[in-house]
C-alpha cells in the first residue's frame, strides 16, 4: 500500500518484456561514468536507438530520476526500478552486482 498520494502507484510492475543482462568486467570499474558507457554500448548493440530511462550509483548513493526511491521507500523495488518499469523499460544493464543499474527504453 502506498501512504503517499503524491506518488500514486496503479499496479505492481510488470517484468516480463524486461531483458537484464548481468555484465561483471574482469577489472573494476573506476565509477560512473565508466559503468553507464558499457551499459549504453550494451544498449546500442541490443536495441539499437534507446533512450536511459533510470539509473543508479551504488557507490554515490545516488539514482535518477532524485528521489524516486523517497516516493517507494515501503515497497519491494527501489523507485528508480519502478520508474524505468512504468516508463516501458525493456532493457536492465546491471553492473558489478548492482553496483550500476541502468533502464533502457528502445526508441524504435
Amino acid at each position: 500500500m502506498n501512504d503517499n498520494p503524491s506518488c500514486p502507484l496503479g499496479t505492481v510492475p510488470d517484468h516480463s518484456g524486461l531483458v537484464v543482462v548481468e555484465l561483471n568486467p574482469p577489472l573494476p570499474l573506476n565509477d560512473y561514468l565508466e559503468a553507464m558507457k558499457l551499459a549504453d554500448a550494451e544498449a546500442t548493440t541490443r536495441l539499437g536507438s534507446f533512450m536511459l530511462l533510470s539509473w543508479y550509483d551504488r557507490d554515490r548513493d545516488f539514482e535518477s530520476p532524485q528521489h524516486s526511491s523517497e516516493c517507494h521507500s515501503a515497497g519491494a523495488m527501489p523507485g528508480y526500478e519502478v520508474y524505468g518499469l512504468y516508463h516501458g523499460a525493456t532493457l536492465m544493464v546491471n553492473i558489478e552486482q548492482g553496483r550500476f543499474v541502468f533502464f533502457y527504453l528502445p526508441l524504435e
